[in-house]
């Protein structure tokens, strides 16, 4: 690739936590970048040191605080926050964006609406009541090409050059497309698909996977255990999947194997490191308090557990999680309880 851009305007980058700051690095391989930071005291921390996260920061990177500045100087946008922000961040963005935006967003999370949040957080829902990102775009700003950026991304290994590939979803081909364009480079493969929601969800669901994957390795357990557990996570990924409206291919491949297999077997994941702590007695709330960075698989089997409760369904590792999390059973109790589950055939999702 030419180190020149080819880009006549810069790509915005909204979020500088560890994925976004390493997703800028990246697109700035391309073209030039603006790295949005709401706190004006990381915009002047890594002006002056062109540092981030003890990475150094591409010099064609711009750090900003102004959104504005994002959606008035770039026609593509990759919002990467946690989704316990995107819903603020989207409001903030609503009366900014316009038609001509193109959105690909990087949060690895599910939002349920403000009302269902506060009413009970133990209710059951709908799928209709269960937004992915994209789904909150579309339905609160003017934005229409939507995609998202999903796969085995761990965002160390990112920041330190090492090979990678990532799927850019998206219903537009122009999306997938520029995508590519912007994010391919000698070590950074790109492949498209057009199943956005199955995308976006394999993303969301392999977390919870991780965590019980981390548990395993808190306590001890070995590989044949951890196999176990991520072949069976994969297929209730799959089931939960169904039930939101996805289709079974997306699970299969990069951005559902290959990330579940990353995350559930690495402790560079946020989400394999609350399990694993987990697992060796820690209690969430002082797991949580220690840590710098969302682990977004937390939320989301709170948000699974009440999807299943409302379509009558089960799904043991996410509910067992979800008992563990709230202090109702150890992790040893959970994997004894897995252990008896009912479900003997192996793979079946006719």
């Amino acid at each position: 690739m030419s180190s020149k851009s080819s880009y006549k305007k810069p790509v915005g980058v909204i979020g500088a936590g560890s994925f976004g700051s390493a997703i800028a690095n990246i697109l700035a391989k391309n073209s030039d970048v603006l790295l949005y930071a709401r706190n004006p005291k990381v915009i002047e921390s890594i002006s002056n040191s062109r540092k981030i996260h003890g990475f150094p920061l591409h010099e064609r990177i711009v750090p900003t605080n102004d959104l504005s500045h994002i959606t008035d100087n770039c026609n593509v946008i990759f919002p990467i926050v946690p989704s316990e922000n995107f819903p603020a961040l989207i409001d903030d963005l609503s009366h900014l964006l316009k038609p001509y935006h193109l959105l690909i967003h990087g949060t690895k999370g599910l939002i349920v609406p403000k009302d269902k949040q506060e009413k009970d957080n133990e209710s059951a829902i709908t799928k209709d009541e269960v937004y992915t990102m994209s789904r909150l775009i579309r339905e609160k700003t003017l934005a229409v090409r939507v995609g998202c950026l999903a796969g085995p991304n761990l965002a160390k290994e990112l920041a330190d050059h090492q090979p990678a590939a990532t799927v850019v979803a998206s219903h537009f081909d122009e999306v997938i497309r520029e995508g590519q364009q912007l994010l391919r480079n000698d070590l950074f493969q790109v492949y498209g698909s057009e199943d956005l929601l199955g995308i976006e969800l394999t993303g969301v669901l392999k977390n919870i996977i991780a965590i019980a994957s981390g548990a395993l390795s808190g306590m001890g357990y070995g590989e044949n255990a951890r196999a176990m557990l991520i072949s069976r996570g994969l297929i209730e990924m799959i089931h939960i999947g169904k039930i939101l409206g996805a289709n079974t291919r997306a699970f299969l491949g990069l951005a559902g194997v290959g990330d579940l297999v990353a995350t559930c077997s690495s402790k560079l994941s946020r989400n394999f490191t609350v399990g694993e702590r987990l697992g060796k007695g820690e209690s969430l709330a002082d797991i949580l308090s220690t840590m710098e960075e969302t682990a977004e698989g937390i939320n989301t089997i709170k948000i699974i557990v009440r999807l299943m409760k409302g379509h009558q369904m089960r799904s043991p590792i996410t509910e067992s999680l979800y008992r563990v999390i709230h202090g109702d059973i150890t992790m040893e109790e959970a994997l004894r309880l897995l252990m008896k589950s009912p479900f003997s055939v192996d793979f079946d999702f006719s």
